[in-house]
C-alpha cells in the first residue's frame, strides 16, 4: 500500500448550510427566507417536504459539536440564516437569532474547531425577493450592509468568511429554471442575478474589511465540473465549450481575471441592456481565498432543441452512477489543475464540498456499512493529493456534509452525512465513513 500524507497544517472540516439543518425556521423572531415560501408550494418539494424542522440543529447544535469532536475535525464550514440576522434582510439586527450563531462559534472554538463562516447558502430574506430579489441590483447593497453587520459581530473570533455559497446555482436554478426557490423561470433575470450576486461578493468584500476587528479572509465557494464532449465531433466540443462558459467561466473569469463571459454566451442576446455597470467587475475581483466545491463531470452533446446552449448532458455507459450524478473522481484533479493554470490565482484555494448520496441506513446492529461513500473518498482525497503533489498548493478539505439533511428540491431523500439522522426521532449515528474520514484527520493522510 502507499501512503499519502498531506502538508502539514491541512485544514480537514465538514460542511453545512443553515436551511438544511437548522430547522427552528419562525423561532426567535426569525423571518420568512425564500425557502420558507418555495417549500410551502405544492409540488416544488419531493413528497412536499420542508426545512422547518430537518435535523433540528438550532436546539441540539451543542450536541452536533460534540459530532464534529469524535470525528476529529479540525474546521467546520457552516451558514448563517440572513433572516435570523435581520428578519426582513435591512433594518436592525435581531438579538435573539445572533445569540445563537453567538453560541455556536464559541462551542466551536472551546472545542478547538475553526469555524468558517458563510453569508449566504441560498437563503435570500422573503421581504428582498418581494423587491425583485438578486435580479434587483439594489439586493446587492442590502447584502453588503448584512455583511458589515455580521463581520462586526463575529470578527473578534472568526478569521475565514465565505460571502456566498455556489452563486450560480442560486441564479441559474432560483431564476433560470425555477428548480429551486424562488422558482422563477425567467433566463434574463437569471442572468442578472448572477451578475449581482458576484457583484455582492465584491460589495461585501469591502464591507467585511471595513468592519472587522482582525484580518480575515474572505472567500467564495463555486461548484465548477469539467465539461466533456460526448465525441470529438466539432459541434459536440463546441457544446462543451459553450456550457463550460456558462458553468465555470462565468464566475471564475470575474471574481479571477476581472472580465466577464457573458457577452460571448448567446445568452447576451436575451439581456435588455447591459447589467454589467462601470466599474462592478473591479470590484468582484477580490478573492482571498477560493472555495471548490466538486462532485462531478459534464459529458455534452449537441442538441438543437435547447436555443440558449444548444446543448445536453449524457451519461456514458458503464460508469459508475451516484442517486443524482456520474462518480467521475478525476474530475477533481482537473478542475483544481485547470484553477491553477488557467488563472494563476493569487488566492488561497480550498475544496470546500465534496460528497456523494448513496443509499445507506442502520443494520440489524446499529451500524451504517456505507462502503460506497468511503470508497468515494477514498478516490477523490486521492485525487486532491495528486493536484498538491503537482503543484496546486490546496489548503484543505472539506466534506459534504457532516450529517444527512433536507436536500433541498429532493426533500430527504438524499443522504450526503458522515452521521446518519433518523429523520423520525433525529438521533444521530455516525457512519462507517465518518469512522475512516475521522482516521484520515488523524493520520493527515491516507492509504491506498
Amino acid at each position: 500500500m502507499t501512503s499519502l500524507k498531506f502538508p502539514k497544517n491541512f485544514v480537514w472540516g465538514a460542511a453545512t448550510s443553515a436551511y438544511q439543518i437548522e430547522g427552528a425556521w419562525n423561532a426567535d423572531g426569525k423571518g420568512l427566507s425564500i425557502w420558507d415560501t418555495f417549500s410551502r408550494k405544492p409540488g416544488k418539494i419531493v413528497n412536499n417536504e420542508n426545512g422547518d424542522v430537518t435535523v433540528d440543529h438550532y436546539h441540539r447544535y451543542k450536541d452536533d459539536v460534540k459530532l464534529m469532536v469524535d470525528l476529529g475535525l479540525k474546521a467546520y464550514r457552516f451558514s448563517i440564516a440572513w433572516t435570523r440576522i435581520l428578519p426582513d434582510g435591512r433594518g436592525k439586527v435581531n438579538p435573539k437569532g445572533w445569540a445563537f450563531y453567538d453560541r455556536l462559534i464559541d462551542e466551536l472554538l472551546t472545542r478547538n474547531i475553526e469555524p468558517y463562516v458563510c453569508l449566504f447558502h441560498w437563503d435570500l430574506p422573503q421581504a428582498l425577493q418581494d423587491k425583485g430579489g438578486w435580479p434587483n441590483r439594489e439586493t446587492a447593497y442590502a447584502f453588503a450592509d448584512y455583511a458589515g453587520i455580521v463581520s462586526d459581530y463575529i470578527t473578534d473570533r472568526v478569521k475565514v468568511i465565505f460571502t456566498h455559497n455556489e452563486p450560480w446555482v442560486t441564479a441559474t436554478l432560483g431564476y433560470f429554471t425555477g428548480a429551486h426557490a424562488p422558482g422563477i423561470k425567467h433566463p434574463p433575470a437569471g442572468v442578472k442575478a448572477l451578475h449581482h450576486l458576484l457583484l455582492s461578493h465584491g460589495l461585501a468584500y469591502e464591507a467585511i474589511r471595513a468592519s472587522a476587528k482582525q484580518p480575515v479572509k474572505i472567500g467564495i465557494t463555486l461548484n465548477l465540473n469539467p465539461m466533456y464532449p460526448a465525441t470529438e465531433s466539432k459541434k459536440d466540443r463546441d457544446a462543451a465549450r459553450r456550457v463550460d462558459t456558462l458553468v465555470n467561466r462565468s464566475v471564475l473569469d470575474p471574481l479571477l481575471k476581472g472580465t466577464s463571459p457573458i457577452q460571448e454566451s448567446a445568452l447576451s442576446k436575451i439581456l435588455s441592456g447591459s447589467v454589467i455597470k462601470a466599474g462592478d467587475l473591479e470590484k468582484i475581483k477580490h478573492v482571498d481565498l477560493l472555495g471548490v466545491n466538486y462532485y462531478s463531470r459534464s459529458v455534452l452533446k449537441h442538441e438543437a432543441k435547447f436555443p440558449l446552449v444548444s446543448a445536453a448532458q449524457t451519461f456514458p455507459e458503464g460508469n459508475e452512477y451516484s442517486g443524482m450524478w456520474e462518480i467521475y473522481p478525476e474530475g477533481m484533479y482537473e478542475i483544481l489543475m485547470r484553477i491553477w493554470k488557467d488563472y494563476q490565482p493569487s488566492c488561497e484555494l480550498m475544496v470546500t464540498e465534496n460528497g456523494v448520496p448513496v443509499p445507506d441506513g442502520l443494520d440489524f446492529d446499529g451500524r451504517v456499512r456505507d462502503e460506497r461513500r468511503i470508497r468515494y473518498l477514498q478516490n477523490h482525497i486521492t485525487q486532491v493529493h495528486r493536484a498538491i503533489k503537482d503543484g496546486v498548493p490546496v489548503k484543505g478539505y472539506f466534506h459534504w456534509s457532516l450529517m444527512d439533511n433536507f436536500e433541498w428540491a429532493l426533500g430527504y431523500g438524499p443522504r450526503f452525512g458522515l452521521v446518519y439522522v433518523d429523520y423520525k426521532t433525529l438521533k444521530r449515528t455516525v457512519k462507517d465513513s465518518g469512522r475512516w474520514f475521522a482516521k484520515v484527520i488523524q493520520d493527515n493522510g491516507l492509504k491506498i
